[in-house]
């Protein structure tokens, strides 16, 4: 029994050791292909599909208009108790997204995350995943979020292409 324990010891510990070994240095999304990879280097370790803001077309420039930024921006902060199974904050709007709005008379919005479902629906991300469905946020399924929240650390570089 004790030899048994410590085999599953040590298959714990190697798990564990390389999860961590892919050190996440870049989120890149295409909203075109409604893809999210976590790239470590020059090697993508993760890939998830993902659903965008309700009108993903163009960057966000306003408050309201429903789209996904694009860009690069940084992962500067996460809320465990968030609404949608956790989220890590996108730092949008950065200081050209706060002039291009200034200089539009708008609001350029903010609170872009990465997020899971709604708390208590997760069991439906099957279905809501087929459809662009957030104020502009980038959404995956519980599962997925709670690998990259565990994968991803604060000051982590996201890039959001078209």
């Amino acid at each position: 029994m004790a030899s048994r324990f410590a085999l599953a010891l040590i298959a714990l510990v190697a798990t564990t050791l390389s999860a961590r070994a892919d050190v996440v240095d870049l989120v890149r999304v295409a909203k075109a292909e409604r893809r999210l990879e976590l790239v470590s280097g020059d090697r993508v370790v993760r890939s998830y599909a993902v659903a965008l803001g309700a009108n993903p077309i163009g960057h966000k420039r306003q408050q309201g208009d429903e789209r996904t930024p694009e860009g690069r921006y940084v992962l500067d902060w996460r809320n465990p108790g968030s609404a949608f199974s956790k989220s890590i904050h996108i730092s949008y709007p950065n200081a050209d997204d706060q002039a291009a709005a200034k200089r539009a008379g708008v609001d350029p919005g903010g609170m872009i995350m990465i997020h899971g479902q709604p708390n208590g629906y997760g069991w439906w991300s099957w279905l809501v995943q087929m459809f662009d469905w957030t104020n502009g946020c980038i959404a995956v399924t519980d599962e997925e979020m709670a690998e990259i929240w565990h994968m991803v650390e604060d000051g982590t570089p996201i890039e959001i292409n078209p």
